[in-house]
């Protein structure tokens, strides 16, 4: 399989990763407000780490949620652009 094949593959699972990490974040929120059962911290960690680090800064920014936290505020960013790293590193050593 060449690059320009995987690549629409490599985008679909980015893509469906940060919409469920995303969607995790709003669910989260949306539980706090009601009182409900809650998503496990260890489960956005989990999903942001699945490359979907994008979604959970996204949907911690958008929806106000785990701020306060500094493990939330330094983590998921950090998770984010160690995924850039990588994400970049891979696709030059396909490329070179």
């Amino acid at each position: 399989m060449t690059l320009s094949q995987l690549a629409p593959y490599a985008a679909a699972v980015l893509a469906v990763t940060n919409a469920v990490s995303f969607f995790l974040m709003w669910a989260d929120k949306r539980a706090a407000k009601r009182g409900a059962w809650r998503v496990p911290e260890k489960t956005l960690f989990a999903s942001a780490l699945c490359f979907g680090g994008l979604g959970g800064v996204v949907g911690m920014h958008l929806f106000h949620h785990k701020t306060k936290h500094w493990y939330f505020r330094v983590g998921l960013p950090l998770i984010l652009l160690l995924q850039a790293v990588m994400l970049g590193v891979g696709a030059w050593l396909l490329i070179r």
